[in-house]
Protein backbone atom coordinates (compact mmCIF):
# COMPACT_ATOMS: atom_id res chain seq x y z
CA UNK A 1 0.00 0.00 0.00
CA UNK A 2 1.10 3.02 -0.66
CA UNK A 3 1.36 5.75 2.11
CA UNK A 4 -1.01 8.84 2.30
CA UNK A 5 -0.10 12.40 1.85
CA UNK A 6 -2.24 15.16 3.60
CA UNK A 7 -2.50 18.38 1.89
CA UNK A 8 -4.22 21.02 3.92
CA UNK A 9 -6.52 23.89 1.97
CA UNK A 10 -6.69 27.08 3.98
CA UNK A 11 -3.21 28.77 4.38
CA UNK A 12 -1.20 25.52 2.54
CA UNK A 13 -2.66 25.08 -0.93
CA UNK A 14 -4.37 28.14 -1.20
CA UNK A 15 -3.98 31.76 0.41
CA UNK A 16 -7.11 33.36 -0.61
CA UNK A 17 -10.22 34.35 1.68
CA UNK A 18 -13.60 34.53 1.56
CA UNK A 19 -15.36 38.37 0.92
CA UNK A 20 -11.71 39.61 -0.67
CA UNK A 21 -13.67 41.50 -3.22
CA UNK A 22 -15.67 43.61 -1.31
CA UNK A 23 -15.01 47.35 -0.88
CA UNK A 24 -12.16 47.80 1.69
CA UNK A 25 -14.97 49.28 4.36
CA UNK A 26 -17.62 46.52 3.80
CA UNK A 27 -15.10 43.89 3.73
CA UNK A 28 -13.78 45.38 7.13
CA UNK A 29 -17.33 45.47 8.87
CA UNK A 30 -17.19 41.68 7.93
CA UNK A 31 -13.96 40.91 9.37
CA UNK A 32 -15.60 42.57 12.94
CA UNK A 33 -18.50 40.38 12.63
CA UNK A 34 -16.57 37.44 12.85
CA UNK A 35 -14.54 38.67 15.47
CA UNK A 36 -17.66 39.87 17.77
CA UNK A 37 -19.08 36.24 16.54
CA UNK A 38 -16.39 33.78 16.64
CA UNK A 39 -18.22 30.76 17.29
CA UNK A 40 -20.32 30.95 14.18
CA UNK A 41 -16.97 29.76 12.38
CA UNK A 42 -16.49 26.78 13.90
CA UNK A 43 -20.14 26.12 13.90
CA UNK A 44 -20.35 26.70 10.38
CA UNK A 45 -16.55 24.12 10.02
CA UNK A 46 -18.73 21.48 11.49
CA UNK A 47 -21.72 21.75 9.49
CA UNK A 48 -23.94 23.43 11.62
CA UNK A 49 -24.56 26.27 9.45
CA UNK A 50 -24.75 26.53 5.54
CA UNK A 51 -23.53 29.32 3.71
CA UNK A 52 -26.19 31.13 2.62
CA UNK A 53 -27.15 31.24 6.44
CA UNK A 54 -24.09 33.24 7.26
CA UNK A 55 -24.35 35.60 4.43
CA UNK A 56 -27.69 36.30 5.87
CA UNK A 57 -26.23 36.85 9.23
CA UNK A 58 -23.43 39.04 8.06
CA UNK A 59 -26.01 41.20 5.69
CA UNK A 60 -28.69 41.68 8.60
CA UNK A 61 -25.61 42.72 11.06
CA UNK A 62 -23.77 45.04 8.83
CA UNK A 63 -26.75 46.72 7.12
CA UNK A 64 -25.63 45.14 3.08
CA UNK A 65 -27.64 43.90 0.70
CA UNK A 66 -27.56 40.26 0.94
CA UNK A 67 -27.74 39.27 -2.79
CA UNK A 68 -24.63 41.55 -3.51
CA UNK A 69 -22.49 40.12 -0.96
CA UNK A 70 -23.81 37.16 -1.84
CA UNK A 71 -22.67 37.13 -5.56
CA UNK A 72 -19.30 38.26 -4.40
CA UNK A 73 -19.37 35.42 -1.92
CA UNK A 74 -19.33 32.84 -4.67
CA UNK A 75 -17.43 34.50 -7.25
CA UNK A 76 -14.93 34.89 -4.75
CA UNK A 77 -14.84 30.94 -3.88
CA UNK A 78 -15.17 30.15 -7.85
CA UNK A 79 -11.98 32.24 -8.07
CA UNK A 80 -9.55 31.06 -5.21
CA UNK A 81 -5.75 31.02 -6.48
CA UNK A 82 -4.07 28.17 -5.81
CA UNK A 83 -0.18 27.37 -7.83
CA UNK A 84 -0.53 25.54 -11.37
CA UNK A 85 2.68 24.32 -10.18
CA UNK A 86 1.68 22.86 -6.78
CA UNK A 87 -1.79 20.90 -8.46
CA UNK A 88 1.01 19.29 -11.08
CA UNK A 89 3.26 18.16 -8.44
CA UNK A 90 0.60 16.91 -6.50
CA UNK A 91 -0.65 14.91 -9.30
CA UNK A 92 2.47 13.17 -9.87
CA UNK A 93 2.63 12.20 -6.39
CA UNK A 94 -0.24 10.13 -6.82
CA UNK A 95 2.28 7.97 -8.41
CA UNK A 96 4.49 7.43 -4.88
CA UNK A 97 1.36 8.03 -2.57
CA UNK A 98 -2.66 8.17 -2.19
CA UNK A 99 -3.09 12.07 -1.87
CA UNK A 100 -5.68 13.41 0.42
CA UNK A 101 -7.05 17.31 0.87
CA UNK A 102 -7.71 17.37 4.22
CA UNK A 103 -9.38 20.71 5.59
CA UNK A 104 -11.17 22.64 7.85
CA UNK A 105 -13.52 24.15 5.90
CA UNK A 106 -17.13 25.08 5.00
CA UNK A 107 -20.05 24.01 2.98
CA UNK A 108 -18.61 26.72 -0.03
CA UNK A 109 -15.33 24.74 -0.59
CA UNK A 110 -17.39 21.40 -1.90
CA UNK A 111 -19.88 23.66 -3.65
CA UNK A 112 -17.97 26.29 -5.16
CA UNK A 113 -13.78 25.94 -5.00
CA UNK A 114 -13.08 22.42 -4.93
CA UNK A 115 -14.90 21.98 -8.30
CA UNK A 116 -14.06 25.03 -10.09
CA UNK A 117 -10.44 24.62 -9.53
CA UNK A 118 -10.98 20.77 -10.39
CA UNK A 119 -8.99 19.59 -7.38
CA UNK A 120 -10.66 16.55 -7.68
CA UNK A 121 -8.28 15.89 -10.43
CA UNK A 122 -5.64 15.83 -8.22
CA UNK A 123 -6.54 14.75 -5.38
CA UNK A 124 -7.47 10.99 -4.50
CA UNK A 125 -9.90 12.26 -1.82
CA UNK A 126 -11.04 15.60 -0.71
CA UNK A 127 -12.35 15.65 3.18
CA UNK A 128 -14.05 18.02 4.82
CA UNK A 129 -14.77 18.62 7.95
CA UNK A 130 -17.82 20.30 7.57
CA UNK A 131 -18.94 17.22 5.95
CA UNK A 132 -17.58 14.69 9.12
CA UNK A 133 -18.85 17.56 11.89
CA UNK A 134 -15.61 17.30 13.08
CA UNK A 135 -12.42 19.33 12.92
CA UNK A 136 -8.79 17.90 12.55
CA UNK A 137 -7.84 18.51 16.19
CA UNK A 138 -11.03 17.35 17.31
CA UNK A 139 -10.88 14.23 19.66
CA UNK A 140 -7.36 13.99 19.24
CA UNK A 141 -7.16 13.74 15.62
CA UNK A 142 -9.89 11.40 15.28
CA UNK A 143 -10.27 12.76 11.49
CA UNK A 144 -6.78 11.63 10.39
CA UNK A 145 -6.98 8.66 11.82
CA UNK A 146 -10.30 8.12 10.18
CA UNK A 147 -9.09 9.20 6.98
CA UNK A 148 -6.07 7.35 7.20
CA UNK A 149 -7.77 3.98 7.93
CA UNK A 150 -9.86 3.87 4.48
CA UNK A 151 -6.85 4.32 2.70
CA UNK A 152 -5.29 1.11 4.55
CA UNK A 153 -2.07 2.98 4.40
CA UNK A 154 0.20 3.22 7.25
CA UNK A 155 -0.37 5.99 9.43
CA UNK A 156 3.44 5.85 10.64
CA UNK A 157 4.13 6.08 6.64
CA UNK A 158 1.71 8.76 6.03
CA UNK A 159 2.66 12.51 5.66
CA UNK A 160 1.14 15.59 7.03
CA UNK A 161 1.61 19.23 5.12
CA UNK A 162 -0.37 21.98 6.62
CA UNK A 163 0.20 25.58 8.46
CA UNK A 164 -1.07 24.89 11.62
CA UNK A 165 1.36 24.06 14.47
CA UNK A 166 -1.55 22.29 16.31
CA UNK A 167 -2.82 20.27 13.89
CA UNK A 168 1.00 19.00 12.72
CA UNK A 169 1.23 18.25 15.91
CA UNK A 170 -1.87 16.02 16.53
CA UNK A 171 -0.82 14.31 13.09
CA UNK A 172 2.78 13.73 14.77
CA UNK A 173 1.36 12.44 18.22
CA UNK A 174 -0.81 9.93 15.98
CA UNK A 175 2.47 8.69 14.32
CA UNK A 176 2.52 10.56 11.37
CA UNK A 177 5.28 12.48 9.81
CA UNK A 178 4.65 16.42 9.38
CA UNK A 179 5.91 19.06 7.37
CA UNK A 180 5.13 22.78 8.79
CA UNK A 181 4.27 25.01 6.06
CA UNK A 182 5.69 28.65 6.85
CA UNK A 183 6.58 31.84 4.58
CA UNK A 184 10.24 30.53 4.31
CA UNK A 185 8.77 27.15 3.75
CA UNK A 186 5.99 27.52 1.32
CA UNK A 187 4.16 24.20 0.04
CA UNK A 188 6.17 24.22 -3.25
CA UNK A 189 9.47 23.61 -0.99
CA UNK A 190 8.14 20.32 0.81
CA UNK A 191 6.26 19.13 -2.29
CA UNK A 192 9.59 19.31 -4.22
CA UNK A 193 11.80 17.17 -1.61
CA UNK A 194 8.93 14.12 -1.89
Amino acid sequence: MKPALLIDFDGTLCHDRFWRSLEPNIKEKVQSFFIANKDLVNKWMRGGYISEEINRKIADAIFSDYNVLWDIFVNDCKTMFVSETDLRQIGELRKHFTTLLVTDNMDCFNRFTAPSLSLDAYFDSIINSFDRHVLKNDNNGQLFQEVISTTGAELSRSILIDNSEESCKTFEKLGGKVFLVTKEKPLTHWLKLL
